[in-house]
């Protein structure tokens, strides 16, 4: 059965960072197209960044030089260094696949305010 597990989030203030891990209980993890989502509250699911079996990244527009996505497949983990943070960076996120075709794991918090 397939988990995924995410932790290292926190409440910092602007400007600080913050290392997100996503463990994943699965097969062939190395295979899949990763990525991160963060939901901020009364806003839809964002795709924040990906990365996939190669290491090739995409990032959104908002995150671009600021976050760095990656991967390591001997631990099947992914993770999501974030730095300079800003308040509108405040959510929850979560990792899947860039399919969204994994179950949803229960996120982490992220709150970033003075």
């Amino acid at each position: 059965q397939v988990q995924l597990v995410e932790s290292g989030g926190g409440l910092v203030q602007p400007g600080e960072s913050l290392r997100l891990s996503c463990a994943a209980s699965m097969s062939f993890f190395r295979f899949y197209i990763m990525a991160w989502y963060r939901q901020a509250p009364g806003k839809q699911r964002e795709l924040v960044a990906s990365i996939s079996s190669d290491s090739s990244t995409n990032y959104a527009d908002s995150v671009k030089g600021r976050f760095t996505i990656s991967r390591d497949n001997a631990k099947n983990t992914v993770y999501l260094q974030m730095n300079s943070l800003k308040p509108e960076d405040t959510a929850v996120y979560y990792c899947n696949s860039r399919s969204s075709t994994l179950p949803w794991g229960q996120g982490t918090q992220v709150t970033v305010s003075s």
